[in-house]
Formats: C-alpha cells, structure tokens, sequence
C-alpha cells in the first residue's frame, strides 16, 4: 500500500543550498519532490547543472509560479530581497514557505533595512514568520506556515552561546565570536575572494565587526538571555568546501563553574536529537559533523581568566541551510524532527 506524500517545491534548486535541498529531500520517505526552479537555467534538467543527479533526478528547472502551483510545502534558497513576493504567493496558494534567505529572519525592519538595504513589503507576513532555529524557539512554530531558516553562522553562534546566557553564566556584553566557514557559505555565484586561487592555501578574516549576520546572532541571543546582548564577531574563510567552526568566548559571570556550565547545556540540550555535547577532554572540528545535520560543542571553563569559551562545528550546507530547513519542514508537517536526516557524519 503505498503512502500519500507531501508535494515539495525549491526555487533556486541549483545554488548549493537548493540542491543540498533536493539531495537530501529525494531521500525522505514522506515526500516527494513535485517541481524546481532556477532562474539561471530555466528550461534545463537539473542534472545537466549537477551530473551526479543523473538518472536520479532529470526534472526540468521550470518557473517559480509552476512550482508553487505544484506544491505543499515551498523552499526557497534566493537571495535576499527575493523571498517576500514568492511567500506572498505561497500563502495564497495555501501552502508552507520555508525561506532559506535573510527576508524572514529579523524582527526589526529598521535592522533588516541597515543591514540589507531592504524594506518590509508584507508586514503582516512578517508579524506570522517564525525563526526556525528548533533547538531555540521549537516552541513558536506551531500553527505557523511560514519560516525564516537561520543562517550558517548564526546557527552555530547561537546553539553555542543559548544555554550559558540563560542560565546568567556569562556576561550579555563584551562576548566574542570567532568563526570559520568553508567556501560553500559564500554561495554557488563566483566573486574574486572565493576564486580557488586566492582561497588555496589561505586563510582570512572577512567584514570584521560589520558582517550582515550580527543582528541575527545577536536577536536569538537577546531572547534567550531576557535582555540585550551584544556581540562582536569576526568571520573567516577557510580553504575547504563545508563546515563551520565558531570558537565563542564570554566573560563569566559569579555563578560559572566547570560544573554548573556543563550542567546548563546538559539541561537544555541533553534531549536534542542533533546537538552532541562533547566530553571535557574533546574539541568540536569540522570533519566530525560534515555531511550531517549535527552540532558538535565543546563546553570549556578558564578558571585563571574567568572566562567562558564555547566551540560549536556544524556542516554549513545541512544543519547551517537545507537540513535545519528540512528540520522546520518536518515540525511544521507533524513528522519525527529527525525523519529524512538520520544521515551518519563523514568519516574522513
């Protein structure tokens, strides 16, 4: 007997976050990947883009408009400034838009404005989107049809930093971020920093203090703490495909120990399905959480500084993009939150 599954729709399937999306999607047992679209290769098979889709998934990249109409559930992986007319049209066609942008993610329209040089031109969809970072905010996303999927950075940033501020273990002020990123994060568009010759055997910070995801980190931070937190944070690129290290240090409060620090991400993550908290003695890395939807933290207390430094490593294509968004899909459809994403980490 065979299931009725949910029809599923990606514009922008053939950037590295789309097509994670439908690589991931074409393994899910509940649904079924109904159109895609891509603006730069319309009228194409998707498998002319990405030969290793060959003979498993040849659809045609066919207009944004077919693959809502074709749709139960909407994933749109564009970039910024793109999503909110194509959510407008999902809603009216009564079905989930799950945006893989920046449109949803910020409450604030004077920050979205500073910081992307956009305006709010639905605020009424903007007033029914939740931030999709489960671990975080799972409990706002009943009922809701439309979610903005958090960033790579701001995902890592913020399972790192949540447990510790809500706890009142580390100060709201004067907290660090120091992330890496491979190259995958800039996206599948080539600009002169991110050409193979200038990344090889390099490695750089990039839009120190002023990069566009400060408000985002600094949003979830603020919700979980009570109160404002401010951040800076510096990225860097490294010379690899996937991955995120984000080394996080905060000054620690009088109420930090080794003890009540580890204690507090026990009690909030101890029941996360993909957010492994690492023994004392081991340090999250890129290589164990590639290719899987996973959050690695290493939770360490400096006692001779009082200071608390908190290292998060996730894949930047999965639980950074199209796993998280798979994530989302799934609470938002009433399936187990891990369906489709029992995927093991890359062992080498």
């Amino acid at each position: 007997m065979s299931i009725e599954k949910f029809k599923i729709g990606i514009i922008g399937a053939t950037g590295y976050a789309g097509v994670e999306l439908l690589r991931l999607l074409l393994a899910h047992p509940f649904v079924e990947v109904a159109a895609v679209a891509s603006q730069s290769f319309t009228g194409k098979p998707i498998s002319d883009v990405y030969p290793s889709l060959f003979n498993i998934c040849d659809k045609i990249c066919v207009s944004n408009e077919e693959v809502i109409a074709k749709s139960d559930v909407v994933f749109a992986a564009v970039p910024s400034g793109i999503s909110q007319e194509l959510a407008a049209q999902c809603i009216q066609n009564k079905c989930i838009f799950i945006d893989l942008g920046a449109d949803f993610r910020l409450d604030s329209e004077e920050e979205y404005t500073e910081w992307y040089g956009g305006k709010y031109l639905f605020p009424g969809l903007h007033e029914a989107a939740v931030y999709g970072l489960p671990e975080l905010f799972r409990h706002e996303m009943t009922g809701k049809v439309l979610v903005g999927n958090p960033g790579c950075y701001p995902t890592a940033s913020a399972l790192a930093l949540a447990p510790a501020l809500k706890a009142g273990l580390i100060e709201t002020q004067g907290i660090v971020i120091d992330a890496k990123s491979g190259v995958s994060g800039a996206g599948r568009s080539l600009t002169q920093t991110t050409h193979f010759i200038d990344v090889n055997e390099n490695f750089n910070a990039y839009k120190a203090g002023v990069h566009r995801h400060t408000p985002e980190i600094e949003q979830s931070l603020s919700k979980v703490a009570g109160r404002g937190v401010r951040i800076t944070f510096v990225p860097h690129l490294l010379p690899v495909s996937r991955g995120i290290l984000a080394t996080c240090y905060a000054k620690a409060t009088l109420a930090c120990s080794e003890k009540t620090l580890r204690n507090a991400y026990e009690n909030c993550y101890g029941d996360e399905p993909f957010i492994r908290l690492l023994p004392s003695d081991k340090e999250a890395c890129i290589r164990n959480v590639t290719l899987s939807n996973y959050c690695d933290i290493s939770i360490h207390f400096v006692e001779r500084s009082q200071t608390v430094v908190i290292t998060s490593a996730i894949d930047n294509m999965i639980k950074g993009a199209a796993g998280q968004a798979i994530q989302n899909m799934n609470i938002l459809l009433s399936m187990p939150e891990t369906m489709g994403l029992q995927m093991v980490p890359n062992a080498f």
